[in-house]
Formats: structure tokens, C-alpha cells, sequence
């Protein structure tokens, strides 16, 4: 019997540190590390169950061509070497007329930095394939927390148990975050303050002593008005503000406008809420009596037209009463940039391989549109080829009904790295099998915390599965790239990620903390030129409240024919689409579900558990109505997010969701959406 060290593979903040019992071949116990300050022993409730996903018995085993029509899921098992023949063979030809017409699509199915974007990164950068904007899930408020911090940092999370006061604001984080949340009790046993700011009423907002529940998108109005009440109350840390803030009189300026009784008009909030949360935020202001106030800022809040500028505001907000003085002061939404000075990303990825030859940049978010689109000068040679690895973006990507279309072209080539047949790998013309994360090398860092994690291999490979670096590594080969990165294997990869990471005390520990202060910014220090946080940003200037674009006041005509304002937060037991296909966490998630408030069911005669159809003029999604004060009037919650081929009538919310994009960082506006619902006719036909 042998314990190895693993690391969580998934999009979440905690990246949990783990230990494997293994006896033989056989997994005997997995649980987290008990001595990994981050994890602390505990693992959700879905990697806990990582086991079942490795030993699925629908697991893609073996290389698989398409037989039939696309999406007839038809497929015959093929050997490595003819698969491996046939899809060189396809991408050559493709290359000798352009290679740009060669597109990979991958995001966060695994975060580690071996299988994800290494050696992928390095045949694409040779092979010069479009290049892939991957901006569906982060990149608006990465863009806006960079703009005001001058990088992706930010407080730690263990130090959330000294705040006195937490604003866990666009984040379900018993669901999305489950350790921070660990330590949220911790301060909250203390006598700390939690309020919760999002549309829907979640497991989080239940535990918390207040929820505010704001229109969606509305998140930069509300931070312009608690600025505006610091300054007129004079709540504010002066020294602090002449020492480390950039460009506090144009901040001033932009704030005055919003009142409290305007922003409580713009957000849908009662006005007494708004003055109870300002009086809180202000009385935390450094050198009072009062403790720390801290911010942890999630994801959800940014996936509006005006995300991006609304993480801007809501970052300034620290350092107007000084909270970064404190350990326990501050804000979170991403630790990622600390880890920039050990990460080595351009010897994993290699673009100098790209040799100065001409690229294109594809946005994920708009691969709908762009798989339809036709070669022209201003988009360059049409898709011909798709390779589809970590993602599954005929569920994920908006406006799902486009996507289909793109990827059912028969002249389309797709191929498809995966472990289960997903609603893309059913589009496939080669699926070649993926090992799990139990079965490769790898090592992560972090966007929740600031430590990095290795991952070993427990087991074998099953059946014929190889890793995803192995797999781009063989067909290299068969390319004829000949240059000697190619030869590094994923224990190679693994050693030479990082620098400044002693490798064999990380094999031994399985995790390594980064040197980060406890109170980062106290002093200043920011990531930005001149080291003071920055209120006029050189690419993108000052801030501002923009409205979403989809809205009762930005687009009253549509908002007549749907009224109502959809959001798509995960379900609690799914991440992304991960895990979908798990019986055992499918069970305890039911079906498909919209929540409505009740005053919007009795408006339309709509019942809890009638199966409904969520509309707009992008598409129809059917499933089941959860009449629920979860929801807030006006809005909905189309919990997400579910494979398309395990809802009713084959589609999910993304169905209805547009491509339009952020303000900043080219991001999807996923929570950005008007729809009507109306009672499912059980006669009907499916559509």
C-alpha cells in the first residue's frame, strides 16, 4: 500500500491538495491532505467521488472514428497508429493551404499547467494555428482587477477568519469556494458581519446575517454609491488614499452622481438596505476601533457588458478606508498573479515556435458565429479543422444553437480529446481517450490561494487512455516537427514548469507555499508602475456603471416581449459541465431546473415542478419550473450547467444565452439576458 500526492484538476479557487491510498492497481482511499492549510482535510462532495469518474464504465477507452452522421453518435474503434495517421494526414493538408484555418478549443477542464497549456500549446505554436482567446469564464474581471491593481493578486485567503466584516459578493462560495467558506465561519464564530450581494438568494446567502439581492449587472452602480457615501460621510483613510491610491479626485467625481437612493433605484434594493451596508463598510475604515472589512469578489458579478468595470470599482473600494492595512482587510477575486515570477510559461509553451509567422486570434466566446462564418479579409480563411481538448463547448458556449450548427459542417474536421462521450465529442470525427488526473503528471498553482500543488500518477492509464501532453506529443511526431521540445516527456514537463520551486521537497510535501506578506498592500507595493492602486487606467481610463445589454432601459422594446432577467449560476453538485454524466451527482440534482419568484409564476399561471420553456428569439430551453423565493422578482435562475443531451429535448440554457461581449477583456456576458417563460405544451413535437 503507497500514498501519493495529487492536486484537484478542476476550474475552482480552492485547488485542493489530496492524498491517494493506493494498493496494486486500485484506488483505496481518496481524501484531502489534512496538512495542506488550504484543503484541511475536506474535499467536496464531487472530487470526493473522483474514484467513479476514473472508473466509469462509460468511459472513452480507446481511439473512436465516426461512422454515421455527425451527432448519430456512430463511432468504431480504431488503433493509435491509424487514428494518429488519418488526423496528421487531414491537419498536413489543411496547413499547406493555411494553417490558420487550424483551430484548438480548450479552457479549464484540467488547470494544471502539464496538461492543459503546454505541450498542446507548443504543436499549435509550430503547426501556427489560429491562436484561441480563452476569455469564457475570467478574463473581464481579470482585465478589471489588472487595471486597478496592475495585476491578478490579491489578500489571503486563511486570512478571512481575522475579518470583522465580509462582503462575499457574486459568489455562491458553499458551492464555488467551499474552503474560503471554512474560514467565513471561523470569523463568523468571532462576531463577523457577512453579508451576501447577489440576484439570487443561495446556500451562501442563507448563512449569511444579510443578502442583498441586486438586479443583475447592477454591481458598478452599487460600488460607485458606497463610494460616494465613504466620501461624503468621510469615512475615508486620507493617508492611505495620498500614499497608495492613483487618481482619487476623478473617482469622486464619477461617485457623486450616485446617490443611495439612485443606485437603490438602479439595483432593485430597498434604500435602508444600502444605508446599513455603507454604515458597515464605513465603520471599518483603518484606525478606528473597528476590525478589518474584507471583499471577496467572485466570478459571477463580471459576466455582465459591464463586468469588467465593475470589478474596477468594486477593487477601490479597500483602499478608500484603508482595509488593506490589515491581514485581514482587503480583497479577493483572484490570487493567480503571485504566482507570475515562478511560472514559466514561455518554456512550456514555447510561441517563439510560431517563428514570426502571421496569426489570428479566435474568441471562444463567439465560436458560434465564427465556425459559420465564410473566409473574407477581415476574418482571414474559414475553420476547417477543430481540436477540441479540456472543454466541452457545445454545452458551454452561448448561443448553443450556433455552436450545433458550427460543428455539425461536414466540412468540418473535429477531433476531440475527452473521457466521456460529451455533447461535443458526439460531433467528433476522431474521440481519442484522455487519461484522468489520477492517471498523469502534472502540478498547479492557484487562483484561490497562493500555494503550488503536484499531482503524480496513482494508476495506470485505463484501457488505451494517454495523456493529453502525450497525445499532442505523438502527433507531432507524425507532423514531422522535428524540434527537440517535442521530446520532453510529462515528468520533464512537470520538473521545468516552475522555477524557484525545489521539485523533490514538492514531490515530498505535495504542496509549496509562495512567500506572499500577510498584508500585501499595507504599505503599498501594487503590481503597477508607480505601485499605488490606480483609479485612471493608461488602456482603459476611468471606470463607470455600464448598464447590461440586454435591460428593461437599454432595450425596453425587447423587454416587452421578455421581461424577465435569466442568470445561469452552476448547480451546486455540477462544475461547468464536469461531473454531469455522474449518476450519483445527477441523483442528487434532479433535473434541469428554472427558478421563478412567485409573484412571476402567478403572473403567468405557472406552477412548481411544471416543465416550462425558458424563450427568446435565440432559442427555446425546456425544463422543470422551481417556483422559489431564490429568485428574486424580475429575474431567473437557469441553474446550469447541464449536457444538452440530458435535458429535455436536447437542449440547456446556453441555448438562450448571446455572444455579445464584455467591456473589458473580450468575456461572455452569460448573466447579461432577457427571456420570457411560458407552460411547456406536452403535445408539442421536439423542437
Amino acid at each position: 500500500m503507497r500514498t501519493v500526492r495529487a492536486a484537484c484538476p478542476h476550474d475552482c479557487p480552492d485547488t485542493c491538495a489530496i492524498r491517494v491510498t493506493v494498493q496494486g492497481d486500485q484506488v483505496i482511499k481518496l481524501q484531502g491532505d489534512p496538512e495542506h492549510p488550504m484543503t484541511h482535510g475536506a474535499l467536496c462532495t464531487k472530487v470526493a467521488r473522483y474514484v467513479e469518474r476514473v472508473e466509469h464504465p462509460e468511459r472513452v477507452l480507446h481511439p473512436l472514428r465516426r461512422l454515421g452522421p455527425k451527432g448519430s453518435g456512430q463511432f468504431v474503434k480504431v488503433p493509435w497508429d491509424e487514428a494518429l495517421d488519418e488526423i496528421a494526414t487531414r491537419l498536413k493538408a489543411i496547413a499547406a493551404r493555411d494553417p490558420r484555418a487550424i483551430l484548438p478549443y480548450s479552457y479549464a477542464g484540467t488547470m494544471g499547467l502539464v496538461q492543459g497549456e503546454s505541450m498542446a500549446a507548443r504543436f499549435f505554436h509550430r503547426l501556427g494555428a489560429s491562436l484561441l482567446d480563452r476569455t469564457i469564464c475570467a478574463s473581464a474581471g481579470a482585465a478589471g482587477l489588472t487595471a486597478s491593481y496592475g495585476g491578478k493578486v490579491g489578500m489571503r485567503t486563511e486570512h478571512f477568519a481575522q475579518s470583522k466584516l465580509i462582503l462575499i459578493w457574486g459568489s455562491n462560495s458553499i458551492a464555488s469556494n467551499l474552503h474560503f467558506w471554512t474560514f467565513v465561519q471561523q470569523a463568523k464564530r468571532r462576531g463577523a458581519k457577512l453579508w451576501c450581494i447577489d440576484p439570487r438568494r443561495t446556500e451562501t446567502a442563507d448563512k449569511c446575517h444579510r443578502h442583498l439581492a441586486i438586479r443583475p449587472g447592477t454591481d458598478g452602480a452599487l460600488a460607485l454609491a458606497l463610494a460616494r457615501e465613504l466620501i461624503v460621510r468621510d469615512k475615508l483613510d486620507h493617508a492611505y488614499i495620498r500614499d497608495h491610491l492613483e487618481g482619487f479626485e476623478v473617482l469622486r467625481e464619477r461617485a457623486m452622481p450616485w446617490t443611495l437612493e439612485r443606485a437603490a433605484a438602479e439595483c432593485g434594493v430597498a434604500l435602508e438596505d444600502l444605508q446599513e451596508l455603507a454604515r458597515d463598510y464605513g465603520a471599518a475604515r483603518a484606525g478606528t476601533d473597528a476590525a478589518p472589512a474584507a471583499i471577496r469578489l467572485n466570478y459571477g458579478m463580471q459576466r455582465v457588458h459591464g463586468g469588467g468595470n465593475a470589478v474596477r470599482l468594486v477593487a477601490l473600494l479597500p483602499c478608500l478606508i484603508g482595509a488593506w492595512r490589515h491581514p485581514g482587510g482587503g480583497l479577493l477575486l483572484a490570487s493567480s498573479g503571485w504566482f507570475a515570477p515562478v511560472r514559466r510559461d514561455a518554456w512550456l509553451q514555447r510561441p517563439d515556435l510560431l517563428n514570426g509567422r502571421p496569426v489570428r486570434t479566435i474568441n471562444m466566446s463567439t465560436i458560434g458565429d465564427d465556425l459559420l462564418r465564410a473566409s473574407g479579409s477581415d476574418f482571414g480563411p474559414r475553420i476547417e479543422a477543430l481540436v477540441v481538448y479540456n472543454s466541452n463547448p457545445l454545452a458551454v458556449a452561448p448561443e448553443s444553437s450556433k455552436v450545433v450548427r458550427g460543428f455539425q459542417r461536414e466540412d468540418l474536421f473535429t477531433v476531440v480529446l475527452e473521457h466521456f462521450m460529451t455533447d461535443t465529442a458526439d460531433q467528433a470525427d476522431y474521440v481519442l481517450p484522455a487519461t484522468t488526473q489520477l492517471e498523469h503528471w502534472d502540478v498547479h498553482t492557484s487562483y484561490g490561494h497562493t500555494d503550488v500543488v503536484i499531482n503524480e500518477p496513482a494508476l495506470r492509464p485505463r484501457g488505451q487512455a494517454r495523456s493529453n501532453a502525450q497525445i499532442f506529443r505523438d502527433l507531432a511526431n507524425r507532423m514531422g516537427f522535428d524540434d527537440p521540445c517535442f521530446a520532453d516527456d510529462d515528468e520533464t514537463l512537470a520538473r521545468g514548469a516552475l522555477q524557484g520551486i525545489d521539485f523533490a521537497a514538492l514531490r515530498q510535501k505535495g504542496w509549496q507555499a509562495l512567500p506572499v506578506p500577510d498584508a500585501p498592500f499595507a504599505k503599498g507595493g501594487f503590481p503597477t508602475p508607480s505601485g499605488r492602486a490606480r483609479v485612471d487606467s493608461p488602456q482603459w481610463g476611468v471606470p463607470d456603471y455600464i448598464p447590461n445589454h440586454e435591460s428593461v432601459a437599454t432595450t425596453p422594446s425587447l423587454a416587452q416581449r421578455y421581461p424577465l432577467a435569466m442568470i445561469s449560476p452552476p448547480a451546486r453538485n455540477f462544475l461547468n459541465s464536469t461531473f454531469v454524466n455522474m449518476r450519483s451527482l445527477r441523483d442528487i440534482e434532479g433535473e434541469p431546473l428554472v427558478e421563478m419568484h412567485p409573484s412571476d409564476a402567478a403572473a403567468r399561471s405557472l406552477e412548481d415542478g411544471q416543465t416550462v420553456c425558458v424563450f427568446n428569439d435565440r432559442g427555446r430551453y425546456h425544463c422543470r419550473l422551481a417556483v422559489s423565493t431564490r429568485a428574486r422578482p424580475g429575474v431567473v435562475n437557469g441553474l446550469g450547467i447541464w449536457w444538452r443531451k440530458l435535458g429535455l429535448r436536447g437542449t440547456n440554457v446556453n441555448e438562450v444565452t448571446h455572444q455579445r461581449l464584455t467591456d473589458l477583456g473580450r468575456a461572455a456576458a452569460f448573466y447579461d439576458c432577457l427571456v420570457q417563460v411560458q407552460a411547456t405544451d406536452p403535445s408539442a413535437a421536439a423542437e
